[in-house]
């Protein structure tokens, strides 16, 4: 109050940074607005504030952290320090930016959890990057086609259990669909079992049992030697008959 008294009735803080002249002074409002910042942000960090006092506040804040951006760019056009690279910190200064916002309106304290401004600041995680062409082709190889499979000699035996069941599969629905078709026409179910039965029974048996052959089987230099004769049978009655009348063409001549 005496030094108040002293310097007389107390100055108001220009408009425009542009209208001040004297670099004290540009340094002395940008002290005062430094201290009106601190007290708003120590304001803001209350959580049990209403909404429309943290937006508030959340303002306020902003408009002046601009008007100290105002205050520093005019002491560096007065000569003096530029405060915005060697100035301290405020707690809390850098505030938080919305991802992907325009303008350089900032959230502080509490107000980071309003509603409406938590979900901005949720970013969905980045989706994977897209494999290239090349990345891509370098893993394929002969595994990828399949040619080293059975290399290991288990893709035989498993392809061999498969096939059994396959079979083994296709004779229960075959003895199902017979068995019906012959109890329909019989009215008799065992009679249908014991003829479906019998015919896998003459099936499965061996078809070369008892067989005995009583003409030669030809062997293939047999059925060889054959066609070549035919084919010199055609070639002669082919040429030779043409020159036999050549021959008896030119005798009658």
């Amino acid at each position: 109050m005496k030094e108040e008294e002293f310097r007389g009735k107390r100055e108001r803080r220009p408009f425009l940074a542009s209208e001040c002249d004297n670099l004290s002074d540009a340094e002395r409002w940008r002290r005062q607005v430094l201290k009106q910042v601190s007290k708003k942000i120590a304001e803001i960090q209350n959580d049990n504030l209403p909404e429309h006092k943290l937006r508030d506040l959340n303002d306020e804040i902003n408009k002046f952290m601009r008007e100290k951006g105002h205050w520093e760019r005019r002491i560096v056009e007065l000569a003096g320090p530029d405060y915005s690279k060697i100035g301290a910190k405020i707690t809390d200064d850098s505030g938080t930016q919305v991802p992907g916002g325009r303008g350089n309106y900032r959230y502080y304290g509490a107000a980071k959890k309003l509603p409406g401004v938590a979900e901005l600041f949720r970013q969905e995680p980045p989706p994977p990057p897209k494999r290239t062409r090349y990345e891509m082709y370098k893993g394929v190889d002969a595994d990828y086609y399949g040619y080293r499979d059975d290399d290991d000699g288990t893709l035989k035996v498993l392809e061999r259990l498969q096939e059994e069941q396959a079979k083994l599969d296709a004779l229960e629905e075959w003895k199902a669909q017979e068995t019906k078709r012959i109890r329909l026409e019989t009215k008799d179910d065992a009679a249908a079992i014991a003829q479906v039965e019998k015919i896998i029974e003459e099936f499965e048996k061996p078809q070369d049992a008892g067989f005995k052959s009583h003409v030669r089987v030809p062997l293939k230099e047999d059925l060889e030697k054959v066609v070549l004769e035919k084919r010199k049978k055609r070639l002669l009655e082919k040429y030779v008959t043409k020159n036999l009348q050549a021959l008896e063409k030119g005798a009658a001549k």
